[in-house]
Parts: C-alpha cells; sequence; structure tokens
C-alpha cells in the first residue's frame, strides 16, 4: 500500500456544518475526494452566472503540495456546471475556508442544494522553481511549433 499523506483539516462552523461530509474518496482508486456543498438554503445557479459555495472547512496542507480543485465530470457533462478556473489550487500556507468557483454553461438553471457533490479535490506534489536568463535555448525536435502542428 502506498504512503499516505495526512492533511490537517478542521470545520469552521461545527455547530452549522457538522452534517456536511469531508471530503472524501467515493471508490478505492479515485484520485479526487468530493467536496460537498456547505450552503444554507439550495442555490440556483442561472445559464451564464458564476458563484462562490462555501464548503465548511480549511486545510492546512504540508509544504511541497497543492490541492488542486477540478470539476466532477458528471455535473459537467449532463448539467453545464463546472469550475470558472479549472484546476483551482490550494496552497500549503492557505488557511481560509476551501470555496468552490462554480459556473453555469448550461443552457437551463441548476439548483444546488445542502450536502450536494460539486467539485474535487486532488492532493498533488509541487517544486518552486527559479528563473535563469540566457541567450539562447537548446533546440528541441518541436522547437517553436505550437497549436495544432503534429496534425488533428
Amino acid at each position: 500500500m502506498p504512503d499516505v499523506t495526512v492533511i490537517h483539516c478542521r470545520r469552521l462552523r461545527p455547530d452549522q456544518d457538522g452534517d456536511i461530509p469531508l471530503p472524501r474518496y467515493m471508490t478505492p482508486h479515485a484520485a479526487g475526494m468530493d467536496i460537498c456543498a456547505a450552503v444554507k438554503e439550495p442555490v440556483t445557479i442561472m445559464p451564464g452566472e458564476i458563484i462562490l459555495v462555501p464548503s465548511g472547512f480549511a486545510i492546512s496542507l504540508p509544504p511541497g503540495f497543492e490541492a488542486q480543485i477540478r470539476p466532477r465530470s458528471g455535473l459537467a457533462v449532463k448539467h453545464g456546471i463546472t469550475l470558472i478556473n479549472a484546476p483551482g489550487t490550494i496552497d500549503a500556507d492557505y488557511r481560509g475556508e476551501v470555496k468552490i468557483a462554480l459556473v453555469n454553461l448550461g443552457k437551463t438553471a441548476f439548483t444546488i442544494q445542502r450536502g450536494d457533490r460539486i467539485a474535487q479535490m486532488v492532493i498533488h506534489t509541487v517544486c518552486q522553481a527559479k528563473f535563469e536568463l540566457v541567450d539562447s535555448l537548446e533546440d528541441s525536435e518541436r522547437n517553436s511549433g505550437g497549436f495544432g502542428h503534429t496534425g488533428v
């Protein structure tokens, strides 16, 4: 079994949001943990509208890690509900509430209920890099070819 990274998590409003599940993997080999909506009442997202949905929790990631917030494929395909900034990044030094920036790209209104699974969170390792200014770059097979240069 692979090593498990421990992520400290805190409920921000335990008296109000104790019924909202914390992020969790829904299958044994899932890459992402589902995040649930901690809305007080149902919230309707109109076509083209962007909303920020609370999750009710905050996390403390170890240095060298990030949490990526990604859309749930079922919501995206069936209803056009996705993230406006996919993937969103939670840095290791952020301690505020995890909030989900949803957008309705569908043709009809969509209502989020309390406890609905609205996004997924994937934990990744990261490294920080520094840039070094040089006069030229080494050649590669691709060089400056891009945006479809290898065909459809």
